[in-house]
């Protein structure tokens, strides 16, 4: 597709995640055109909620999560952990149901004023999916993860099917795309979001202490400086904290600057931290040090053309 066809089709308010449909071949679905950002404010104040789900407490966990959103009234967007609705074990609780994307208690939570990103387990036909929603408006846009680890004490394919596509959403002043987890691991993937225009990523995750190879803690402080410096984004990092099923989460939730520099970053316990992201300031690094400039899509899609074909 031209870039002529890719203006085109992003000025349609594309919004295939809202009800199930693919996007065209190759591209990244967004939700409205982004000439709308030039009217808007340059700053984005966001709330990171790290919170201790209790496992299998569906109704419960919403309710804390309502209370704890509709707490946020001077912020624009609040992020909470992957799967914060459910848990993560849930093998342990077998009656612990998915959401569906429709359940007004998911909805709700968006109906405080700002927006908000919350992980979840989806119910979609006959399939779960580990997924978050950007919820806005009164409406849900999905995100679901597409790499699922299945290793080692982590055993999500044996209970979710993996996500297909990753989404690029417009919000308020800003293009964002939400990683949860296991597809931050995985360079292509932010690549692609900040390529698709994306100057936010929010990284909802559950991860637990380990000491296999390289500590936990330590692998995604490289991780998620990379993504930052390298791709001129500012990175929300939003991990669980608590014990559950004999595992240690441990919060650290962050936020990166472009530059490398933390903005602000919480320890073991569920907490709240609140940070104001100057995207004017993006925006001008990235002219001034345009390292996005040349994609390569070309190059990047041929390469990964024959890496498929070799696998089959």
């Amino acid at each position: 597709m031209n870039s002529e066809a890719l203006t085109d089709y992003r000025s349609e308010a594309y919004s295939a995640n809202k009800v199930g449909f693919p996007a065209p071949e190759g591209i990244l679905p967004v939700s409205r055109a982004a000439d709308d950002w030039a009217i808007k404010s340059d700053k984005l104040k966001v709330r990171l909620l790290q919170t201790d789900p209790t496992l299998g407490d569906v109704a419960g966990n919403l309710e804390k999560i309502d209370s704890l959103i509709a707490a946020a009234t001077d912020s624009d967007l609040v992020v909470l952990p992957e799967l914060a609705t459910h848990g993560y074990h849930l093998s342990e609780v077998p009656d612990a149901m998915p959401l569906q994307p429709t359940d007004e208690r998911l909805l709700g939570l968006g109906r405080h004023g700002p927006a908000a990103v919350v992980g979840f387990a989806e119910a979609f036909r006959h399939h779960t999916f580990n997924s978050a929603a950007l919820l806005s408006n009164g409406e849900a846009r999905i995100q679901r993860k597409m790499f699922l680890p299945t290793y080692r004490g982590w055993e999500e394919r044996k209970h979710f099917r993996p996500g297909g596509q990753l989404h690029c959403e417009d919000l308020l002043n800003t293009r964002l795309s939400v990683l949860i987890c296991n597809d931050a691991w995985q360079p292509a993937i932010p690549w692609l979001a900040a390529h698709a225009g994306a100057e936010v990523l929010v990284v909802p995750v559950n991860s637990a202490t380990s000491h296999v190879g390289v500590a936990t803690s330590r692998a995604w402080e490289i991780l998620l400086l990379h993504a930052a410096v390298v791709l001129q984004s500012f990175v929300v990092f939003v991990n669980r904290c608590g014990e559950e099923n004999q595992r240690d989460f441990w919060g650290g939730s962050r936020v990166i600057h472009p530059s490398g520099e933390v903005l602000g970053q919480l320890g073991s316990d569920p907490g709240q931290l609140d940070v104001e992201l100057d995207l004017g300031e993006l925006r001008l690094l990235r002219r001034k040090w345009p390292l996005l400039q040349e994609s390569r899509a070309d190059l990047i899609a041929r390469e990964a053309g024959r890496l498929a074909a070799d696998e089959l």
